[in-house]
């Protein structure tokens, strides 16, 4: 394997530049798209009139249906393309829209996350390997991971302002909603319903891909190889060491990170004063993205520091979400909690890319958007069963021992890292 060049925006080619921002720009609007209904989609359930339980089983139809076929639709990408795909994601989301604002009732409602989970795994390995593809081909052997950290950036940037936006619009135009009939949340899934608009047109003209044949015999012909595909994929994972202990170690990652990400607003709302507490909540949220951003934005420099080693720098911010997260369990006043927590979300977003990072580098194109599929689906059985686990324990003891008792899985995620980075550094094409 060539020895990977530091990345320089300004050394790079016009090109490479501007293939950046084109996908910078595209991964804001479709995130952005995606926050304005983040921030109140339960409040807009229970406003359909929704209980808990009718919440958590929609939730849940959501989650099987991304599992169930995340990674089919991965391999019919590598197979067809990856901005056919993408379009079909974003006609899903739209269809998902559609079906929200038309009905209240819960069999609607359930075919509308049907469709929120057919379009995610749609969306799965999708564009994110075009982009890598591309970029690398726009600048050969450059070290691709400070660019996949423009493209997080603008991915929390766009949810973050989304997520601003959408838990604002009720308040503003929410009078304006009752008058017509409508619900106050409809005004943040109509605009979202624009901006997805926006994200289709943006698509088609400003993503270039070759064409692939899109008749119904390639259709079919991608359809009938994705076992064939998911197979060798699944294999390439499981015979290639350096593969296997990232994906054990980022399944160990979303155990011990995703009951956090859930589960804190019930955590910090009874330290608020409940006149402004969820306003507080939505705020909060919208830092969390905003930090994610911002620890995104640092990675480059963290990876630089560690000489672009990624899996050491993996292993070192695994340690440190570690001690943060027992750090956060142990808050018991809302000006430590956001303290702690806005640092927590920036580790996250700091962790993202070199994980990626060292994903791409072991994957070749024609398997690129499978395997990113299947590194999705192995990090949401991950968070499945973390959160799982976390609600058994907080039922029993207390959210705080959930969380820190979740922290001995980052401790064992930065050891695999840690053995990982001397493979890495005996075989670095391993």
């Amino acid at each position: 394997m060539a020895t990977e060049i530091e990345f320089s925006f300004k050394a790079l080619t016009g090109t490479a530049r501007r293939h950046i921002r084109v996908f910078q720009i595209h991964q804001f609007l479709d995130r952005f798209a995606m926050g304005l209904t983040v921030a109140v989609v339960a409040l807009a359930l229970a406003d359909r009139g929704m209980d808990l339980l009718q919440i958590s089983l929609l939730f849940g139809i959501y989650s099987l249906t991304t599992m169930a076929l995340e990674l089919p639709f991965g391999g019919l990408a590598d197979n067809i393309g990856r901005k056919p795909v993408f379009l079909a994601a974003v006609i899903a989301s739209l269809i998902s829209l559609i079906l929200f604002l038309s009905s209240s009732d819960f069999t609607v409602l359930a075919l509308s996350f049907g469709f929120i989970g057919f379009g995610r795994a749609l969306r799965s390995g999708t564009l994110d390997a075009w982009f890598v593809e591309t970029f690398k081909t726009a600048a050969p052997n450059v070290d691709v991971q400070p660019a996949l950290a423009k493209a997080q950036w603008a991915n929390a940037m766009g949810l973050a302002f989304g997520a601003v936006l959408g838990g604002l619009l009720p308040d503003v135009f929410g009078t304006t909603a009752l008058r017509y009939g409508i619900s106050i949340y409809d005004v943040s899934y109509v605009t979202s319903f624009a901006v997805m608009i926006a994200v289709l047109i943006y698509t088609m003209f400003a993503i270039a891909e070759e064409p692939r044949p899109l008749n119904a015999n390639a259709l079919r012909q991608g359809f009938t190889n994705v076992p064939s595909v998911i197979t060798e994929a699944s294999l390439l994972a499981l015979k290639h060491p350096t593969l296997s202990m990232l994906l054990a170690a980022l399944a160990l990652f979303l155990m011990a990170t995703n009951p956090v990400e859930v589960i804190w607003p019930t955590y910090a709302k009874p330290m608020l004063d409940e006149r402004y507490a969820n306003t507080a909540i939505g705020t909060l949220t919208a830092g969390y993205f905003f930090a994610i951003a911002f620890g995104a934005a640092l990675s480059p420099y963290i990876s630089r520091v560690f000489r672009r080693r990624h899996a050491v720098t993996l292993a070192v911010l695994f340690s440190c979400l570690a001690g943060v997260q027992v750090a956060l369990a142990m808050q018991g006043d809302i000006a430590g909690f956001i303290g702690v927590f806005l640092v927590y979300s920036a580790l996250l977003g700091a962790s993202e890319t070199p994980a990626s990072s060292i994903l791409h580098r072991c994957v070749a194109d024609r398997q690129r958007s499978t395997m990113l599929s299947l590194r999705s689906l192995i990090q949401q059985l991950g968070a499945a069963l973390g959160l799982v686990l976390a609600g058994a324990v907080a039922d029993v003891y207390s959210t705080p021992i959930a969380w820190s008792v979740g922290a001995l899985f980052l401790l064992i995620a930065m050891v695999l890292s840690l053995v990982l980075a001397k493979r890495l550094t005996r075989s670095p094409a391993s």
